[in-house]
């Protein structure tokens, strides 16, 4: 049967990730990448399956373009199934020194995007009585590190956020789940120097980096028939850092 899956911050390296997964998992399954700016990735994976896989004009921290975005889903194939809330970005700085835009800009995008979401596909999942919800936190959010008050907050916000939103739709078949990826390399990593990667890499006890397909492979499973009687749940991916 074939599934309609929106991913959203489809631009960047785990996006195209996991969108990449969903595309190998089965030739039915149909993606919306949604995305807002740095679109060329997205636009040429789109290119190379453009009957499987759709662009959309999304801004995760906008009500309205969450309503345009599921109403264009919804009229090219009546349902959707599966929401992959993958959008943040960082903007780090000690708390005391932090601007009010950079406060408000990772919350929005983080937080706020992922309760927008939520929010958007609620009655369209609810009438399916079936849907999967997985909403990408970070390791930040158990394991604050200093000078990231804005994203630890947001990602530790989308934690409390799905546990309680999946006690509120369980009843109608429908999971919400997250992921706490650790230090996965993809080009978000790409700031760091030499002396800090081999930092980063003495405290993973696995000695390496996680890979983009790590996350891909368990946000596949979870929106999986295998993984329906998992809802509320949080998984950390981190190579036994936490």
């Amino acid at each position: 049967m074939p599934r309609q899956i929106l991913i959203t911050g489809a631009n960047g390296g785990l996006g195209l990730s996991i969108a990449h997964a969903f595309l190998t998992e089965s030739p039915e399954n149909h993606l919306w990448l949604g995305v807002r700016a740095n679109r060329d990735a997205a636009t040429a994976f789109a290119a190379t399956a453009p009957d499987r896989i759709h662009l959309l004009d999304l801004d995760v921290t906008s009500p309205a373009s969450w309503e345009s975005a599921i109403t264009t889903v919804t009229t090219a194939s009546s349902s959707l199934d599966v929401l992959v809330n993958n959008a943040g970005h960082h903007q780090d700085s000690l708390l005391a020194t932090m601007s009010d835009d950079a406060w408000h800009s990772v919350i929005d995008t983080a937080l706020t995007g992922v309760f927008l979401g939520c929010r958007a596909v609620t009655r369209l999942m609810m009438s399916q009585r079936n849907g999967r919800i997985i909403n990408i936190s970070s390791l930040s959010a158990l394991l604050a590190p200093a000078g990231q008050a804005n994203y630890a907050a947001a990602k530790a916000g989308v934690l409390g956020l799905t546990q309680s939103f999946s006690k509120e739709v369980a009843r109608a078949g429908v999971t919400v789940n997250s992921i706490c990826p650790g230090y996965i390399d993809t080009p978000a990593l790409a700031d760091m120097n030499p002396e800090q990667r081999q930092i980063a890499l003495s405290r993973v006890p696995m000695r390496r980096f996680g890979k983009p397909d790590e996350i891909a492979s368990a946000v596949v499973f979870l929106a999986s028939p295998a993984a329906s009687y998992i809802t509320g749940s949080t998984l950390k991916i981190d190579g036994g850092l936490f």
